[in-house]
């Protein structure tokens, strides 16, 4: 028998037994055709579930389980080493550490604040450079789409940008480049590893962010995005380098501030706000972020 056979062979057997994390193990990778075999045997001596039965032979571990449970339960996840993302993406590689709780539930008041109100837009923005404002976008991004909406992530910081860097995207047409009339819709990339989450870069860095960004066409653009996406994230370059946070906020109607624990002035957030509102946008929330 053929190895081509030998997996057909496996894969019906286990489709038999009504195994569908034993088919989704064999699809993986996770377990060979030949060592199938060997856990449906003991699967069927035993009387116990496939993946309890292939722990027990050494052919996977508890964090393989895991993760079919994930891609069962359409909630993408990855294990560390896997992908080609920053490891600081910690909603894709450690989705269950205590620092993506906190993430699910800033997304959970983000939802019953302003996305669950007709909102589908929202900007994303920290005070100061290094703050952590574009890791803390790219992760609730991730959060987002694990919770089934469609989203995207757009960086609209065309100043020092970094979600192509996060997500190892091409650096290539991006924002810029469509609202120079330059590229298309077409140049968003969607993230392979993540179904419904997509990114579209900064693209080419303009010499002139805040009135790029200020472009009449830019609210035909959010409205394009808005009716093709569940949830659009603009991470825009911090305020204290510019303007362009509140160019974004008049655009989507709210912002989302992060501040850094022991770094950021909370006069600074305080003026932010202000700022924000004399802009007639809203200010939706605040995050305190710690890192070193």
């Amino acid at each position: 028998m053929t190895q081509t056979e030998l997996s057909l062979a496996a894969s019906e057997k286990i489709k038999r037994a009504d195994s569908s994390i034993g088919h989704m193990l064999l699809e993986s990778g996770k377990i060979t055709p030949e060592n199938a075999e060997r856990v449906l045997r003991m699967q069927k001596e035993l009387g116990i579930r496939f993946g309890e039965a292939a722990q027990r032979l050494g052919l996977i571990n508890e964090a393989d389980i895991q993760q079919v449970l994930a891609r069962q339960f359409d909630y993408p996840y990855l294990q560390p080493g896997e992908g080609s993302y920053s490891p600081h993406l910690v909603a894709a590689y450690d989705p269950f550490s205590p620092q993506v709780e906190t993430l699910r539930a800033v997304r959970s008041q983000l939802m019953l604040r302003w996305f669950a109100r007709g909102r589908k837009s929202l900007t994303v923005v920290g005070i100061d450079r290094g703050d952590g404002a574009s890791l803390f976008a790219a992760n609730l991004a991730v959060v987002f789409s694990q919770l089934g909406e469609h989203t995207l992530l757009v960086d609209a910081n065309l100043r020092t940008p970094a979600q192509h860097t996060i997500f190892n995207v091409a650096a290539k047409q991006g924002l810029s480049d469509v609202l120079a009339g330059r590229a298309d819709l077409d140049v968003t990339a969607h993230v392979g590893s993540f179904l419904d989450l997509s990114v579209l870069g900064a693209g080419t860095l303009p010499p002139n962010p805040q009135e790029l960004l200020s472009r009449s066409n830019f609210a035909g653009l959010n409205a394009q995005l808005e009716s093709k996406y569940d949830v659009t994230l603009y991470d825009v370059a911090a305020s204290q380098t510019g303007l362009d946070a509140l160019v974004l906020a008049a655009r989507t109607g709210g912002v989302l501030i992060v501040a850094r624990k022991n770094k950021t002035h909370m006069g600074d957030v305080n003026a932010l706000a202000e700022q924000v509102a004399q802009n007639g946008a809203v200010v939706v929330g605040s995050v305190l972020v710690d890192f070193k």
